[in-house]
Order: structure tokens, then sequence, then C-alpha cells
């Protein structure tokens, strides 16, 4: 360890090296440095003149501790005997104080600001940052999002690089073995429907032998403790592409979609889904499946209800996964605006009455005061779900070396936590869980 030693003339002065020493030096009379009469003590690299009898009063070298850089070898003596010679004035050695760092050149000379409160000091380290860290991420946080289809080959995304519509059978099960390995252990499923099995009415929805209903099942005997939540809503089975039944005049029909919507929940819990998760946006739907799901013994299955799902510009990679645009018009007319906050207030208060168990927020990032405003007012678990927008954005600024697409991705991330969510449903949870492994 390095130390500033001031050298004045005619005076005595304390090296501490390998014991402490008192000795009387009249430095005047130095003609040269050996070190070696002093312990340990070693010189540095400058230069230091043949003598300082003519050095000003406060020229300073450096000397170096000690040269031992191994441990330090135990004297034997026992507890008793250490304290006792504290106690006679032979105080054990230590290395000494590091010297100031002095400031660059140019660097002004002022006083020090009269501030008693100093947020830095809580920062200047890393173990002190780590230790005040009030937001933490972990893989147990997040929700995978899963793209399912009937084909047995995994087919690429183009609008969401690194998505795939998964083949249920082979391509499913190994990407949810993958994220298992890194301690992600929920997913939900989003279903590619064939056409030809989408009507107005959505009835394939419930279908017990289709496609949902069968992944699960197949999940579930191969990872048992795995947890599922399933997706409830027409749109990926309707031939309007829109989340309800649509009457003649354009107009989504909201009690009759409920009551299709509880009996493709009932399906789904039947299958062994864990949580069942209306994203519709229907009045009233889910106090209606509570009460379907109960009737029909499934007290235990959860409800994550999307209770602030805004009419976004930030779904389109999505719908292009799934091939479930609208045939016509826009979802404004079920989905929230997205200039309106305090409607928010109004949706969780209804979903908390009717029994939901989650309270989800969609989209995620551009949406962190709606998270937080449900955070605030309501004891339930939050979730936020980083909409593929979101998720498509971040890539392909990473891809055109605009931003650290590793970085931005933790960051988006934590950000979530940090305005309150509990649970994150997000595209990079395969890659941000082994990113916080320290897997590349």
């Amino acid at each position: 360890m390095l130390r500033s030693i001031s050298a004045p003339t005619n005076a005595a002065f304390i090296v501490m090296a390998s014991t402490i020493l008192n000795m009387p030096l009249n430095v005047g009379t130095i003609k040269g440095l050996d070190c070696r009469s002093y312990g340990n003590l070693k010189p540095n690299a400058l230069p230091i003149r043949p003598s300082v009898s003519a050095l000003p009063y406060r020229r300073m070298f450096v000397v170096k501790a000690s040269t031992n850089d191994g441990p330090m070898k135990k004297m034997g003596r026992s507890d008793a005997e250490c304290e006792a010679a504290v106690v006679a004035g032979n105080i054990p050695e230590a290395p000494p104080v590091p010297p100031i760092p002095s400031s660059p050149a140019g660097t002004p000379a002022v006083r020090s600001l009269e501030i008693s409160r100093r947020p830095r000091r809580n920062r200047r380290s890393p173990v002190l940052r780590s230790a005040f860290q009030e937001t933490s991420l972990s893989p147990a946080n997040f929700v995978y999002p899963l793209f399912i289809h009937e084909g047995e080959e995994d087919t690429p995304i183009g609008a969401m690089p690194g998505c795939y519509r998964l083949g249920w059978r082979h391509g499913l099960l190994e990407e949810v073995s993958k994220a298992r390995d890194v301690g992600v252990n929920s997913i939900v499923l989003f279903p590619k429907v064939p056409d030809a099995l989408k009507t107005p009415t959505g009835d394939e929805a419930y279908n017990d032998s289709g496609l949902v209903p069968r992944t699960i099942r197949l999940l579930k005997d191969k990872y048992p403790d795995l947890i599922i939540y399933t997706d409830v809503a027409l749109d990926p089975y309707s031939s309007d592409g829109h989340d309800g039944i649509v009457r003649e005049d354009g107009v989504i029909m909201n009690d009759e979609t409920v009551h299709q919507l509880c009996k493709q929940a009932v399906s789904q819990a039947r299958a062994g889904a864990d949580v069942v998760s209306p994203s519709d946006m229907m009045d009233g739907r889910v106090g209606a499946i509570r009460s379907a799901l109960d009737a029909e013994g499934f007290q235990h299955v959860s409800i994550m209800s999307y209770t602030a799902k805004y009419a976004s510009s930030f779904y389109g990679p999505f719908r292009e996964a799934l091939d479930s645009n609208p045939r016509f018009g826009d979802k404004k007319t079920y989905q929230m605006n997205p200039a309106n906050y305090r409607e928010a207030l109004i949706e969780l208060r209804a979903d908390e009455s009717e029994g939901a168990d989650i309270l989800l927020v969609k989209p995620g990032l551009p949406y962190l005061d709606v998270i937080r405003l449900l955070r605030d007012n309501s004891p339930l678990p939050i979730a936020a779900y980083q909409v593929s927008g979101e998720y498509s954005m971040i890539k392909a600024g990473g891809v055109l070396k605009m931003i650290d697409e590793e970085k931005v991705m933790l960051e988006s991330l934590m950000c979530l936590r940090r305005a309150g969510a509990d649970i994150i449903l997000t595209y990079f949870a395969l890659q941000a869980a082994r990113s916080l492994c320290g897997e590349k």
C-alpha cells in the first residue's frame, strides 16, 4: 500500500512497516535512504535525491508498506496474549492510511458545500449500490409467451426476430426445457389456429381436443410443475379477427361473447391450465368466468385479468405471429383509450370485486404510470406485458448497433419491475434469464 509521508527537516517521524518504530532521525544528515534498515520499506519507482537536507519543508516522497503480497503469517499467540500486547501499547502492524488522491491540474480550489445530505455517498461503490438496490430482477418474475401451431416445424416470425411459431409436439417442449434450465417456469400460450376452423362465434375456442387443450395436457405430462397461463379471447378463433362476436352492423356483442369465454376458460382449466387470462376487455367477464370455473370444480384455477389493456399500436408484430388482424375496423370499442389514466381505476375495481387474482397492464413500458397506479391502489399481484412492438424495437435497435441490446433489454425489464409489476410477460424471458444467470 502506498503512503505519502512529509519529511520536515530536523524532525522526528514515525514509519509504519512490519513493526511500529519510534526513532529520532536527523533528516538533514541522511545522504541516502537504506530501506533495509526499516523492515520491508521500499521506495517506489520515483527518483529520490541522494540528500534530502535541502528539500523544501513539505516535499513528499512515497514508500511501500510491504513487499509481501502473500497471506500474513500468524504469530502463534493466544487471544489473551494479543490483548495484553495491545494493552501494553504494542499495537499490531496495519497498512498506513491511503493518501487523498490528487485532483487534476486546473481544478478550482473551493470550500466544501455545507450540505448534510449527499445521496452520492450511497452510490460510491458497486457493493453499496448492490446493498441499497430497491428493485430486483429474477427469472422467477418472467412469464414466457409462446406461439404454437399445428405443424411440426418451427416457423420464424419475421417481425419478431428470435421468435417462432413452435410445433406443439416438439419445438415447444424444447423451448420450455431451455427456459426451465435458467429458472423460467411460467409460460403463456398463444395459438395459430387454421383458418378452416375459424367461425364468427369462435366455437373452436372451447374444443377440448383443440390445439391449446392438447398442448396443455402434453406439457403437464412432461413438466407437472410448469405454471401454464392461457389466453381467454376469441380473436385467434374468430373469422372476423375480433375478440368478441360481431353483430351484422359491426358492433361487438358483450354478453354473448362472455358466454363463449366462460366455456373457453372451463375447457382450458379442464386440460390443466393453472391461470386463465381473459384478454378480451368485455365488461363483466371476470365475474362470469369465476362463477363458471367454480361451478365446474376449478376453484383452484386463478384468473389473471387484462385489467388495463389499451387499444395500442404496439401490437402489430403479435398479430402477424397469429395472423389475427381484425377483418375490419379496430378494437377501440372494447380496449382502452391510450389517452386515459383514471379509467384504469374503474377497470381495477370491477376486476377486484369480480374475483380476479392478478391484474395486468398491456402494453408495458409506455404505460409505466398505469402500472404504478394499479400497484398503489390494489393489494393484488400486478402483471405487465412487454408486448411485441416493444420487443421488436429493442431487437431492431440492437441489430442496427444504435443501442446495446442486452443492456436495454435488462433496463426495460427492471423499469417494469420498479413501476410495480410483480411478474412480466416478455418475449425476452429466455434471453434475459440467461443473461441474469451469466450465460451467453
